[in-house]
């Protein structure tokens, strides 16, 4: 059985060709084929409205607006220019800089810069944070991402990950590699008796007094492999995101690098099915709270 491909600039046009199709999607994604309506309290179609971004309710004509909560919320970007975005986001592995971004759409700067943010904001939201460990072995490890700047400051910025073995990533950024921020940091992430898998680096040692069975390889003697005790997993995690961020984005600010390890986050834990990336996006705007009981 051959494995499905991921979706094609072609495809992507025929499903989604205009704003309308667009619109249609988040609204069956959030609401489904029929929602109580808040005002009648009946389960009713919705009817769309051409006039705007809404649909109205079949019995009462309350109208819905399916965007609102959503990252589109509140934009004048036309919503096919947003769903292309997620999927640059989606079928690139380096990440999709504003500068791309302002030049396959015809939109400003400012505007693509903004759209990036909301869109690497939203696939962390997808993405998640289930504690790591429950199956496999853990590897955790820290890097730098920055450099020093022209005038001589130090702004590099500390971040801390952990990867479990056939699984998902998460990171963190942290202050400093202080022992307080890099085990409180991996504790964190890990299920309920973890086996962890670090360098030599003195802080992990800490790890076995919190239920995490714990082994290391010594990097500063040269040692990277012990059987099935070393990091590489990690180590490769970190390799694609700094070819992402060196290569593409350049520089990140300490302010929004959350959202770019968000982006890469993502790519990663849906390595092995990269043909659903764009679709779980399409199917994962919040659904409505719902109506509290009249009883």
């Amino acid at each position: 059985m051959s494995t499905p491909k991921p979706m094609t600039i072609r495809e992507f046009f025929r499903l989604y060709p205009d704003d309308d199709a667009c619109l249609e999607q988040v609204m069956r994604a959030r609401y489904g084929d029929r929602h109580t309506c808040e005002k009648c309290g009946k389960s009713a179609h919705y009817y769309r409205l051409r006039a705007r971004q809404a649909y109205e309710c079949e019995y009462c004509g309350h109208h819905l607006y399916p965007c609102v909560g959503t990252p589109f919320e509140k934009s004048r970007t036309p919503l096919q220019y947003w769903f292309f975005a997620m999927y640059l986001f989606c079928a690139s592995r380096n990440g999709v800089a504003a500068k791309e971004l302002q030049r396959q759409l015809g939109v400003t700067y400012k505007c693509a810069f903004r759209m990036g943010h909301k869109i690497r904001a939203f696939m962390g939201q997808v993405d998640g944070d289930a504690p790591l460990g429950g199956l496999g072995i853990v590897e955790a490890d820290e890097t730098f991402i920055g450099g020093h700047d022209r005038k001589g400051f130090d702004d590099k910025h500390i971040v801390l990950g952990a990867v479990e073995r056939d699984g998902e990533v998460q990171t963190k950024v942290i202050d400093s590699r202080h022992s307080r921020n890099v085990v409180g940091g991996v504790s964190g992430m890990l299920a309920k008796g973890a086996r962890v898998v670090t360098d030599d680096y003195v802080a992990y040692t800490a790890l076995p007094a919190l239920g995490h069975p714990h082994a290391a390889v010594n990097h500063s003697k040269g040692e990277y492999v012990r059987g099935v005790v070393h990091t590489n997993t990690i180590e490769a995690f970190w390799a694609q995101l700094k070819r992402g961020i060196n290569g593409t984005y350049i520089h990140v600010s300490k302010q929004h690098l959350p959202k770019y390890l968000a982006e890469f986050e993502y790519r990663f834990n849906l390595r092995k099915s990269p043909y659903v990336m764009f679709q779980i996006l399409t199917l994962a705007f919040r659904r409505p709270s719902p109506l509290p009981s009249t009883f």
